[in-house]
């Protein structure tokens, strides 16, 4: 599957997630772990990094990009209060953003590199790809929430 219809395929399927009703959102995959409601917010926060990373790469190349630490940035952002309909819009706006983008610059400028602090030299494809891996990955931590 192409990149375009990936980023398609898991914005959708995650999309319908946000509506879930709150008994369903408090699930968790595993004791200890993050709850649904967490996932989705954590997902639309880290879309936001990730198009920044892409937009800052294609426009500013060749620099190093930091690391954000997911679990201070639930707690610290209180993401079991956090407006989950404004982290669906925020979700949503990220995501049609970076199909855009990819649309764009996945295949023209893939190759551009970057460093990233923890990880080491990147390019702007990995990134692209990042973006669907993670949220496929989370996807299925909801579903298997869900399962109970």
């Amino acid at each position: 599957m192409d990149i375009i219809n990936l980023l398609k395929e898991t914005r959708d399927e995650t999309i319908q997630y946000f509506d879930f009703p709150l008994g369903e959102l408090s699930k968790t995959y595993e004791p200890g772990k993050w709850n649904i409601k967490k996932i989705l917010v954590h997902l639309s926060d880290a879309e936001s990094v990730l198009h920044e990373r892409i937009k800052r790469v294609i426009a500013e190349p060749k620099q190093v990009i930091w690391a954000f630490n997911q679990n201070l940035w639930c707690d610290k952002l209180d993401y079991d209060n956090f407006p989950l309909t404004l982290s669906k819009d925020l979700f949503i706006a990220n995501r049609q953003s970076i199909i855009f983008l990819a649309q764009k610059y996945y295949a023209e400028l893939g190759g551009m590199q970057f460093i990233h602090n923890e990880t080491g030299q990147r390019t702007l494809k990995d990134e692209f790809d990042k973006v669907a891996s993670h949220n496929r990955d989370h996807i299925n931590q909801i579903k298997k929430a869900l399962e109970g």
